[in-house]
């Protein structure tokens, strides 16, 4: 496998290896505070050039190949998955609006996020996972003389209380859906309280209130088109971020059953199985990404990984747990903080096909 080779931060440096020390020494302190998002931890995103990975040369940026882009959150995840995932979220928004186009939209937004001025995110979920069910939309457009009306609720949105720009959908009656990218202070937009999760409470994700919005054409990303996500504007639900983060939770969880097997050499089948495991996902994610395997092989679709990833996340975790036995039940310490966290990868970006895998594995049923 290829390593990442850029110049500006080699996941080989000495750059990198104490960005991954600070926010590994951070992340605890990060989960135990209320009501505070990684404002810390993105200052130093921008100090080393992370916050222009998916940002195009022309505008500040460096845009990193998928399969690099992915080693390094994975590599990031697991220091803090907290930061990665709202780092995930912030750059999704990035992708979608260096992929339109409309090039005034992304002078106004891209060089001030690139360099930490401004901050973004998405709220997408509605559009892909979340709320499908209902039989009126979560937020409805209305077209306007001068661009678009929107009404509704965005839900599960990453650190909105601290973002200049929210990417987001609406639909309208007709069924055609508009992706745009919303300035939050514009009037009638709000943000709830953020929710109290099990794991992941400081990345602030809460829903956003829509009255009467008027969002200008120029604000427009994509659209309007029946199913507009299905574009695949700046990247889709199928991509591998999410089993990238999954897997860097793995990383620390048998770094944690590491550390025991030093001492109790009857872990250590345990900790090479695992670690086996992990390393193979690495390979198969990075192989992806790259192109240098069939697309059309399923042993390396983006469903095949998400469910080993998943698999991986929540049972590395549960050995780490049951391997620090009683110390590691006390809230604080890294394994109980690990096992929370690896539970949020059966509810985040979930397709049906991978929470149904993780049911007949919890149910013990053979495929």
């Amino acid at each position: 496998m290829s390593s990442f080779a850029d110049p500006a931060l080699s996941f080989d440096s000495p750059a990198w290896q104490t960005l991954l020390t600070r926010l590994a020494d951070k992340t605890g302190e990060l989960n135990a505070t209320e009501n505070k998002w990684p404002k810390e931890q993105f200052d130093w995103f921008a100090e080393t050039g992370v916050l222009g990975w998916v940002i195009p040369e022309e505008y500040g940026g460096s845009a990193l190949s998928s399969a690099e882009l992915n080693l390094g959150y994975e590599l990031l995840a697991s220091a803090c998955l907290c930061t990665t995932f709202v780092l995930t979220q912030r750059n999704g928004a990035c992708q979608r609006i260096a992929g339109c186009e409309h090039e005034e939209l992304k002078q106004r937004w891209l060089p001030d996020l690139c360099a930490g001025r401004k901050y973004a995110t998405v709220g997408i979920s509605h559009l892909t996972t979340s709320r499908q069910h209902l039989a009126n939309p979560a937020v409805a457009a209305k077209s306007t003389e001068d661009g678009y009306l929107l009404n509704g609720t965005i839900p599960w949105v990453t650190a909105a209380v601290a973002a200049d720009c929210i990417v987001t959908g609406a639909t309208f009656e007709d069924g055609r859906q508009v992706l745009i990218a919303l300035d939050t202070a514009r009037s009638g937009v709000s943000c709830d309280e953020p929710e109290e999760l099990l794991a992941l409470t400081a990345s602030q994700t809460g829903l956003v209130q829509l009255a009467d919005v008027e969002v200008p054409e120029q604000a427009l990303i994509a659209g309007p088109v029946p199913e507009v996500m299905k574009l695949g504007i700046g990247g889709g639900t199928g991509s591998l971020t999410t089993s990238a983060l999954a897997v860097g939770l793995s990383r620390t969880a048998i770094n944690l059953i590491r550390e025991e097997a030093e001492r109790r050499p009857d872990l250590e089948g345990i900790l090479n199985s695992l670690d086996q495991t992990r390393m193979e996902l690495t390979r198969k994610m990075w192989l992806s990404n790259s192109g240098e395997v069939d697309p059309d092989d399923p042993e390396y679709s983006s469903a095949t990984i998400r469910q080993q990833a998943n698999s991986l996340a929540l049972r590395s975790s549960q050995a780490a747990l049951t391997a620090t036995k009683g110390r590691g039940f006390v809230q604080g310490h890294p394994a109980e903080r690990l096992v929370r966290e690896a539970m949020f990868f059966l509810v985040w970006s979930c397709p049906q096909p991978v929470a149904q895998a993780a049911l007949r594995e919890f149910a013990c049923i053979a495929e």
